[in-house]
């Protein structure tokens, strides 16, 4: 079951991570953290879908070809949870500038771009509820617990 101090997060592994094989190595670092995967599928992105998600840059030069590579391929969506899932996740990630992050995130180990940068990761709490509800319908959520937990969180589930 889902603890009160959890929150949930979106990740959208990108057309490159698909076309690079990437797609499994991206999920277990997410589950080698201990975050808990709530819902996970493959699309392809609406130019609707797209233009709703990246609304902040839509009036930009550069968003054409963003829509174009968003659109490329199928991608990967996840929505995880757990205790500072948000934080944890945009660690594991590492900046959005792929050549500025560190050896050891996804983006220092598998990207240089800024726009091929693998993957989407949520910055914020209220943007991560946005994106989960904007990519995943309820009843596509799902709700377990899971039996490490206690060895992942200890005393800060509490």
């Amino acid at each position: 079951m889902t603890h009160e101090k959890e929150e949930r997060s979106l990740i959208i592994i990108k057309p490159d991570a698909l076309q690079r094989s990437l797609v499994g190595e991206i999920i277990t670092r997410f589950e080698r953290k201990g975050l808990k995967i709530i819902g996970m599928k493959m699309i392809r992105l609406t130019d609707a879908l797209i233009e709703d998600h990246y609304a902040h840059i839509k009036d930009k030069p550069f968003f054409p070809r963003i829509k174009r590579f968003m659109s490329s391929t199928p991608v990967v969506i996840m929505a995880v949870s757990g205790l500072g899932v948000i934080d944890a996740i945009r660690i594991i990630v590492g900046p959005t500038k792929s050549f500025e992050a560190a050896g050891g995130t996804i983006r220092g180990d598998y990207a240089l771009s800024m726009q091929s940068n693998i993957v989407h990761a949520s910055d914020s709490k209220e943007t991560a509820e946005a994106e989960v509800n904007r990519f995943f319908a309820a009843d596509e959520l799902m709700d377990y617990e899971k039996i490490n937990t206690m060895f992942i969180y200890s005393d800060e589930l509490m």
